[in-house]
C-alpha cells in the first residue's frame, strides 16, 4: 500500500519519499532538485514535507518544494525553531494521518534538543538520532538525553525498519568492530554492507532487531561493550548511560 523510495542527496544524505498511488510525502529534503526530479519521473504529487530537525542538510530544499507545490503541508518539530517557514509544529505523541497511514511523533532529543522521529506501519524515520550501527553526534543535547532517546527506539518491535538520514553504516561498523572485535554479527555485517556499497546500493533501511546485535550504542548493557568503554576511559563505569557517554566521545575521535 505504501512504498518508500530512497533519494540520495549531497555526499551521504538520504531523503525518504513515502508513496501512495500518485501522492507522496517527503522526509527531510535537504535539497529540492533530486526530489523534484524523482517526482517528475514518477508522476507524483507532493502532499506534505516531514522534518525531523532544523539542520540545513535536512531542511534546505523546503522553500523550493513549497514553491512548486504550494498546497503541500509542512510538518516539523515544535521545539526546533524553523523561522523561515510556516507549518504545523509537532510534539511528542502527536500523529500525522495520511491515506490510512498513521505516523506517531516521538520527541528524541540528543542530536538537537527538539529532534523528532516519525513511527508507524512498521517504519521509523529517525533523522540523525539513530543510524545503522551508530547514533548521531550530540550537537545540542546531553549523553543522558540521547541514551534515553535510543532506549525509546529500543522498545519498538524487532521488525521495525529504520530509515536513517545518512549513509554512515560502514564507518559505524568499523567503530563497532573496535569496540567489540569478537562480535561475529559485526563481522558479518561489515561483509554484507561492503558488498552493497561496492554495488552502489544503500545500506538502508535496517531492521531494528538486527541492530540489537551489532549497534554498540544499543548494547551498552553488554559486558563486552562496557569492558571496552572502561578500557578506553581508564575508569569503572557505573551504568549503561555512562558507557554510552564514553562510546559517543570515543566515536567522535575515532
Amino acid at each position: 500500500m505504501y512504498t518508500v523510495i530512497t533519494i540520495p542527496a549531497f555526499s551521504d544524505n538520504y531523503i525518504w519519499l513515502i508513496r501512495h498511488e500518485n501522492r507522496c510525502l517527503v522526509v527531510d529534503p535537504g535539497e529540492a532538485a533530486p526530489v523534484l526530479a524523482r517526482l517528475e519521473a514518477l508522476g507524483l504529487e507532493l502532499d506534505a514535507i516531514l522534518l525531523t530537525h532544523h539542520h540545513k542538510d535536512h531542511v534546505g530544499g523546503v522553500g523550493e518544494l513549497l514553491g512548486q507545490f504550494p498546497l503541500a503541508r509542512l510538518y516539523g518539530p515544535r521545539h526546533d525553531p524553523m523561522p523561515d517557514h510556516q507549518g504545523q509544529w509537532l510534539e511528542d505523541g502527536d500523529r500525522i494521518d495520511w491515506h490510512g497511514l498513521s505516523l506517531e511523533v516521538m520527541h528524541v532529543p540528543g542530536h538537537t534538543l527538539g529532534h523528532i522521529a516519525y513511527h508507524g506501519n512498521g517504519m521509523l524515520f529517525c533523522g540523525d538520532t539513530l543510524f545503522s550501527a551508530g547514533c548521531g553526534r550530540l550537537f545540542e543535547g546531553t549523553p543522558a538525553q540521547m541514551y534515553a532517546s535510543l532506549q525509546r527506539f529500543a522498545a519498538l518491535p524487532d521488525d521495525t525498519l529504520l530509515y536513517c538520514a545518512h549513509e554512515y553504516t560502514l564507518s559505524n561498523l568499523r567503530f563497532a568492530h573496535a569496540v567489540e572485535p569478537d562480535n561475529l554479527a559485526i563481522q558479518r555485517q561489515i561483509g554484507l554492507i561492503s558488498k552493497l556499497r561496492q554495488q552502489g546500493l544503500p545500506s538502508l533501511p535496517s531492521r531494528l532487531g538486527d541492530e540489537r546485535h551489532f549497534n554498540v550504542f544499543m548494547r551498552c548493557e553488554q559486558d563486552s561493550v562496557k569492558f571496552s568503554a572502561e578500557k578506553y576511559a581508564l575508569k569503572c563505569l557505573e551504568n549503561p548511560e555512562d558507557t554510552f557517554a564514553v562510546l559517543r566521545r570515543w566515536k567522535d575521535v575515532f
